[in-house]
């Protein structure tokens, strides 16, 4: 299927590994300019030859830390130089570490913050000028489906998160009708992400092992696994594109059908 966004670009926040990546990988493959960022060299040099081989848009990808407005201000204004504007923006972050609520110090939210919520806030306030220009503007958050139901141990993304569904949902109506914006509710996929969640949960004790703990991640899936990067992104493609034209101010679940409000 073409999804019609060959030549548009599209600038992917913290897209050098994990959910980010999967996505600016599909938009690559549909022949999308793609200007993804990170904060870890080789991820990014990895990325950006990876995206390169993808398709045949451009590639940008460049060092940049999302928790910090001037690094987000000169990502957004270097992609527009590079690709002579902007048509969609996926926001995407690194998690907040895991926990409970009595482990969480004051740092530990604001921090969460910064990264979840305000990171969007900022790429969208620099982006939505350009977005606006466009004929195909639109906006795809990635989240997690700890917005709608919480995840034991994962105190700061149940609760920061969900400032991002009420950006979201507001920007839908306020950017409209020249930019659409939605939300991806992300379940475990096979990133380095839930390598880590796994990691913490055996050395709390939550878990015997790695494999115990892993196979737990899927125990209450409908579809007996848990998802694949791609899959992901190829949502997020599809919600990028002009398939999904009169999609807006949606949030949609990924997650093998394991939520169950």
């Amino acid at each position: 299927m073409d999804l019609g966004l060959a030549g548009n670009t599209a600038l992917c926040t913290a897209a050098s590994s994990g959910l980010g990546r999967a996505s600016a990988l599909a938009l690559a493959r549909e022949d999308a300019n793609v200007a993804i960022c990170g904060t870890t060299p080789e991820h990014v040099d990895e990325t950006r030859e990876e995206l390169e081989a993808a398709g045949e848009g451009g590639v940008l990808a460049v060092e940049a830390d999302i928790t910090d407005p001037d690094h987000v201000g000169a990502f957004v204004e270097e992609t527009v130089e590079e690709f002579g504007g902007l048509d969609h923006v996926v926001t995407s972050a690194g998690g907040p570490p895991s926990g409970p609520f009595t482990s969480m110090e004051d740092r530990d939210w604001y921090g969460a913050y910064d990264m979840l919520v305000m990171s969007a806030v900022w790429t969208l306030r620099e982006a939505r000028p350009h977005l606006v220009e466009s004929d195909a503007g639109s906006i795809v958050a990635i989240t997690s489906r700890t917005v709608q139901e919480v995840s034991d141990g994962l105190l700061l993304s149940n609760a920061v998160r969900r400032g991002v569904i009420g950006l979201v949902k507001t920007v839908a109506r306020e950017f409209a009708p020249e930019v659409r914006a939605n939300a991806v509710l992300p379940g475990a996929h096979e990133t380095a992400r839930i390598e880590n969640l796994i990691e913490d949960a055996v050395e709390r004790g939550d878990a015997d092992s790695y494999e115990d703990a892993y196979d737990s991640w899927a125990a209450d899936v409908p579809l007996e696994r848990i998802g694949e990067p791609g899959e992901l992104g190829d949502a997020v493609t599809f919600l990028a594109s002009e398939r999904a034209s009169y999609i807006s101010g949606a949030t949609l679940a990924i997650d093998g059908g394991s939520m169950r409000s």
